[in-house]
């Protein structure tokens, strides 16, 4: 059982581990993703943020997820999707379950950090401090720039 954030491991989409060992100190945004979802044009804003404080030492992570039946069917295809679409340019991990037999231990210790149980769709958003612990989840209609503020207090809190 993971202790805190830094005990996980992710595969990236091209084969590399994501390894949250190398996150420490900085602030971290987990988010199921699915490129055929209707709230995918949030993998602009996700891009977009990422892109203005990845030098302030923040950092998105997305984890495709076809748990509610829209994503596409390889890795691979998500993967230049994600890129050809939305410029997608911050990590990526490969395919998993974020509910249930088989969910990937990272969601279920972000689910019962957040005391709010199951994912319920696609979009769902975790924020992780400087210190390793979750700040907050957002559900996934609210879009990440409406919660910009709090990605630069966290940033700030440095």
């Amino acid at each position: 059982m993971a202790k805190n954030i830094y005990d996980f491991k992710l595969t990236e989409m091209n084969g590399q581990i994501i390894d949250f060992n190398r996150f420490r100190d900085r602030v971290i945004l987990i988010v199921n993703t699915a490129s055929k979802c209707g709230l995918a044009g949030q993998l602009k804003d996700l891009e977009y943020l990422y892109q203005k404080y990845s030098d302030d030492g923040f950092i998105v992570i997305g984890v495709p997820s076809n748990q509610f039946h829209m994503e596409l069917k390889s890795n691979q295809k998500t993967s230049e999707y994600c890129q050809l679409h939305f410029g997608v340019t911050f990590p990526m991990s490969k395919q998993a379950k974020v509910n249930g037999q088989d969910e990937l231990p990272l969601f279920k210790y972000l689910k019962d950090q957040s005391k709010r149980g199951r994912i319920k769709f696609n979009y769902t958003k975790f924020l992780i401090g400087r210190e390793g612990n979750l700040v907050r989840r957002y559900s996934p209609f609210k879009t990440p720039k409406k919660f910009e503020q709090d990605i630069i207090n966290e940033i700030n809190n440095g």
